[in-house]
């Protein structure tokens, strides 16, 4: 209401609104830092591609350049948990976003940036302030179903973005409308970045988005953070929205056996194996092989197929993932019969210096037959890594976490001499089944298991 001198209010009332409105927004006392000093590009690193970033009337301008890969400025500092805030004014033809807890390794895809992006999105799908895994998972959290959210981005004009990265929860507002919610543990800490996105030939160059206001929070996070409305996107053992859109599916629902037998018995071991808090875990009984619950296979079986498993192992442990098995072979003790992806603590586990191929024992690996690239990307004891296999047309792949670390090929003369030199050739046609069983082994070591997925080609 616009108050004038011939507002009949009296004074009180008048008096009384203002206090009210000072309630409502009181004065923010937060401990802010700034990220960028209003002057020059101190504190950032410019990594990716060579588009243009440059200072101008107190923000920072990302310009497109033709010809390089996406670009990112990005923070000399890691941060972990944190809320920030900043302005940005994007061009209408402009994608882009804010990477968070994001990295660089020269391991993975030759040092590209990776990691959970804020999305800037002026076009028509109006999917800004949702939530992207940059270079690795896809759409984690679009705004389909958040029209308040789409319709609160500003064309033309400034838009202010809060961000909430605290323990494994992720929120984000778009002008102070709650946009994405996000409950995912991928990665605890890393950099924040400005991207100017990659333009093809028919963009014009020289197109450019404005940051300013960029200031972060690290103390007190508790005390400032915001609740949200919205329900939050859980990822552990769910399909991302992304991994849905292209037919992937679960393989474990997170709290039962469905899906899931004893490679020996017609039901779920009644021990050795426990699920709790969404982890599947094969228990430890003493380093025996399948000597306790036994090892665990789908029920149904697979052609070819991608498939994704994240798992965590404890000091000294052994166990495996194996493709096309067949219960039928070995029946007379250890474990069921199939190629194997290695699960094993190579610095301290005896079978890393073992193997009929120099290697071919240690994590990753094709067991016993084809050794893992030396220099795979594992993550410490006690951390999660993720497994991932393809087989596609006899081709196989074996990654570790984004990383490709031995291929081979089915039925092929190299991988046949490879059989006949190993425990393998007491079995016929090892290794060259159409369709088989997918199998989590029982090695008598401690290991967990979440978020199996599988995406039949066939």
């Amino acid at each position: 209401m616009k108050l004038s001198l011939k507002t009949s209010i009296p004074l009180l009332s008048l008096g009384l609104l203002l206090c009210l409105g000072c309630q409502q927004n009181p004065k923010d006392d937060a401990p802010w830092q700034d990220l960028f000093n209003g002057a020059d590009l101190s504190g950032f690193t410019q990594k990716g591609g060579q588009a243009d970033y440059a200072v101008r009337g107190g923000a920072i301008v990302g310009s497109t350049v033709h010809d390089t890969p996406n670009s990112f400025l990005t923070t000399d500092r890691t941060y972990g948990d944190f809320i920030l805030e900043l302005d940005y004014l994007a061009d209408s033809t402009m994608n882009s976003g804010i990477q968070i807890r994001s990295h660089s390794y020269p391991w993975y895809m030759d040092g590209r940036v990776h990691g959970y992006q804020i999305e800037i999105d002026p076009s028509d799908r109006a999917w800004s302030a949702g939530i992207y895994d940059e270079a690795a998972r896809g759409w984690l959290v679009p705004l389909t179903d958040n029209p308040q959210a789409q319709q609160a981005f500003k064309q033309h004009d400034w838009n202010h973005y809060r961000i909430e990265a605290i323990g494994d929860t992720l929120k984000t507002w778009i002008n102070d409308v709650p946009a994405a919610y996000l409950i995912d543990d991928q990665s605890p800490d890393g950099f924040i970045a400005l991207q100017v996105h990659s333009i093809g030939d028919q963009q014009q160059a020289g197109t450019e988005i404005l940051w300013k206001n960029v200031r972060i929070l690290t103390d007190s996070l508790a005390k400032y953070s915001r609740k949200s409305p919205l329900t939050p996107v859980v990822t552990k053992n769910q399909l991302t929205y992304a991994e849905a859109q292209d037919d992937w599916q679960l393989l474990w629902d997170g709290a039962t056996s469905a899906g899931w037998r004893g490679a020996r018995l017609e039901g779920f071991p009644e021990a050795g194996w426990s699920m709790e808090d969404g982890v599947l875990r094969v228990l430890s009984s003493g380093g025996a092989e399948s000597a306790a619950g036994g090892d665990i296979v789908t029920l149904d079986t697979f052609g070819d197929f991608e498939m994704k498993v994240d798992f965590r192992i404890t000091e000294g442990a052994n166990s495996g993932i194996k493709y096309y098995v067949d219960t039928e072979l070995n029946k007379d003790g250890g474990s069921a019969i199939g190629l194997e992806y290695q699960i094993l603590d190579d610095l301290r586990h005896p079978d890393a210096k073992l193997g009929n191929q120099e290697g071919s024992r240690t994590l990753a690996s094709l067991y016993d037959l084809i050794a893992a690239d030396p220099s795979k990307p594992a993550n410490e004891i006690g951390q999660w890594n993720t497994a991932y296999i393809s087989s596609k047309d006899g081709h196989v792949e074996h990654w570790l976490n984004g990383v490709k670390v031995l291929e081979y090929e089915r039925g092929s003369e190299a991988f046949r001499q490879l059989v006949a030199e190993s425990k393998y050739k007491v079995w016929p046609g090892f290794g060259e089944a159409v369709r088989g069983h997918l199998l989590l082994q029982d090695h008598g070591d401690q290991v967990d298991f979440r978020n199996i997925k599988i995406k039949p080609l066939n």
